[in-house]
Parts: structure tokens; C-alpha cells; sequence
């Protein structure tokens, strides 16, 4: 077993002067003491290899709390303050997927070590490693609360990126300009609000989990790092929002098309029963069976009653164009 944990971790130590790249031949030298301004960055790929994590944190001396803290499949984003060490779950989205998976990320960070546990392989975080390696920033020369700051900005990029999916993913289908009040469009908004919930909610909690970092003290952070992450995750949330409202909006316009059709449909269907109860009220008395109606006798009656309705009808035709009814 140990051979697949060693397999899927790496060992990244720098300094302002050096770094190190290497795949972890041996579980023992995973120890991590302070050494001048050396920082250890241990990255493993997958959360299954219980006994060796055990290990690693026995023979650095962590809080034994953390070996619970791994064996848990699932974890809420959280932030946990043990005796010597932090321990923090976040969620990884999957961009790929309209219908937000994640998958986890647990970070343990001492005074000068970060172990990164993602529960499958991806890129998130390649670009760090880049910088490190060819020396482009200031990340070498900072603590490890700039590379926990690296990290988590990272996993921000990555809610972006699934925003910026989300937007695009029945975007055509329900721009304003293609507003059909018909169920299927309907059903489509109501999918992307549920969507842009579920989202925002995953949002907040990264958020939290955020603004629980700006008052750790059991190690030394430089708060305006998170600070900074914070208002990242607030503007993200502010477009979330905007999205909603976008949402409900179309989603006022359908009902107000509807509404509009539907008056539009009564008033034609009033103006005609106007038009035809005068013409019906004729017709009836003189559909009456009674035996004395001059008007039965009368040579020219039959003509007199077409012109009368005829009449009539040019009257209210006349009367509700001069009232602008239609």
C-alpha cells in the first residue's frame, strides 16, 4: 500500500535561495522540523491510503485528533484549529459537470508545512508549482501562509471557471432576446436558477471558510492574504447574484407575456360577445312562437331585421375603434 501513497505524493522544499521537486521515495524522510527558512510543501493525490497519513502525522508529532479528522470519507468546508497543527476541508468543483460535483480538498499546515490532500489528480495548483521552479514571484521567499493563500486563490479560479460554465451552459437557449413563454423555456430558467443556488451556497461556505482563516492564531498568518481572498469570494457571489436577478427577471417576463396574451385573448373574445348579444337578442324575439308579431306579416320584414343587425354591428364596430379597443 505504501507504494501507491509514495506513487501519488510529491515534495516540494524551498527556500529564497533553493527549491525541490521531488517524488517521495520514502515515507520516513517526511518529517518535517523546522530547518532554518526551509518550507515543505507535501502534495498526495487520493484519501484511501489511511495507514501511511497515519504515519505521517505520528512521526511529526501532530495532533493525534487529525488521524480521525482523514479517516472521514466526507467533510463540509471547514476550518479546525488543533494543538500544533490546522486542519482544512474545502471542495473542489468540477467544471465539467452542470450538476456541481466535488470532489475534496484537505489541507494540513504547521508553522512551516503544507500537505495538500485532493482526492483525485488535476491542475489546479500546477501553476504554483511552476513559479516555485523557475522562480518567478515572491512566493519562495514568503511563509507558507502565502502558499496556503496561492492554494486557496487557486480554488477560487477554479468556482470561477465553474461560474463562468454554469453561464454558458443554457445560455443560448434563455438569452432575453429568445424568451418564449413556453414550458420548456420555462423549465430551462427554473434549471439554471437551481443551478445558480447551488452554487451560491457552495460560494457562502467557501467564503466562511475563508473569513474563519483571517482569526487563526496557532500559527503565524498574515491576515490581509485571506482578506483579500475574502473579497475575491464576495465579488464572485455579487455575480452570482446579479445572475439570480437576471434569472428572475426572465422569469417575471415570461409571466407578464403570458399575462399580456392572456388579455389580450379576453378582450377579443369580449369585444366579439359585445358585438354578438344585440344581434342575438333580435334573433331570439323573433324566433318566439306567438301568433300575433306584425313584424312576421310584414313583406319587407326579413330585410328590415338584416339591416337593423347590420347596422347595429357598424355602430359598436365604429363605437370601440373610436375608444382605440383594438
Amino acid at each position: 500500500m505504501s507504494e501507491k501513497f509514495l506513487r501519488n505524493t510529491t515534495l516540494i522544499t524551498y527556500s529564497p535561495s533553493k527549491v525541490s521537486i521531488v517524488p517521495c521515495e520514502d515515507i520516513l524522510i517526511l518529517n518535517f522540523k523546522p530547518h532554518g527558512d526551509e518550507v515543505f510543501w507535501l502534495n498526495t493525490y487520493g484519501l484511501s491510503e489511511l495507514n501511511e497519513m497515519k504515519q505521517v502525522v505520528i512521526q511529526n508529532q501532530f495532533d493525534d485528533f487529525l488521524i480521525k479528522l482523514l479517516q472521514d470519507d466526507e467533510h463540509a468546508n471547514k476550518v479546525i484549529e488543533l494543538d500544533n497543527v490546522l486542519f482544512i476541508a474545502l471542495k473542489v468543483l468540477k467544471t465539467d459537470d452542470k450538476n456541481l460535483d466535488n470532489k475534496q480538498l484537505i489541507f494540513v499546515v504547521s508553522s512551516n508545512m503544507l500537505w495538500s490532500l485532493q482526492e483525485n489528480h488535476n491542475n489546479h495548483f500546477q501553476w504554483i508549482r511552476d513559479r516555485l521552479s523557475e522562480g518567478k514571484g515572491q512566493v519562495r521567499s514568503k511563509k507558507v501562509d502565502y502558499l496556503l493563500f496561492l492554494l486557496i486563490e487557486s480554488l477560487i479560479a477554479n468556482y470561477e471557471e465553474t461560474f463562468e460554465k454554469l453561464l454558458n451552459a443554457d445560455g443560448d437557449s434563455i438569452k432575453v432576446t429568445n424568451i418564449n413563454p413556453t414550458p420548456y423555456f420555462t423549465k430551462k430558467v427554473e434549471e439554471q436558477k437551481r443551478r445558480m443556488l447551488n452554487f451560491k451556497k457552495a460560494t457562502l461556505s467557501l467564503r466562511n471558510t475563508i473569513v474563519k482563516l483571517e482569526t487563526i492564531n496557532i500559527i503565524p498568518m498574515d491576515s490581509k492574504y485571506f482578506t483579500e481572498l475574502k473579497e475575491q469570494a464576495n465579488n464572485l457571489i455579487d455575480e452570482i447574484d446579479f445572475e439570480l436577478f437576471e434569472l428572475d427577471s426572465k422569469t417575471n417576463l415570461i409571466f407578464s407575456i403570458q399575462g399580456h396574451r392572456l388579455n389580450e385573448i379576453i378582450r377579443t373574445l369580449t369585444l366579439v360577445s359585445v358585438v354578438f348579444i344585440p344581434l342575438t337578442f333580435l334573433v331570439g324575439v323573433y324566433g318566439m312562437n306567438f301568433d300575433y308579431m306584425p313584424e312576421l306579416k310584414w313583406k319587407e320584414g326579413y330585410f328590415a331585421l338584416w339591416g337593423v343587425m347590420v347596422t347595429l354591428t357598424v355602430a359598436i364596430v365604429v363605437y370601440f375603434k373610436s375608444k382605440k379597443w383594438f
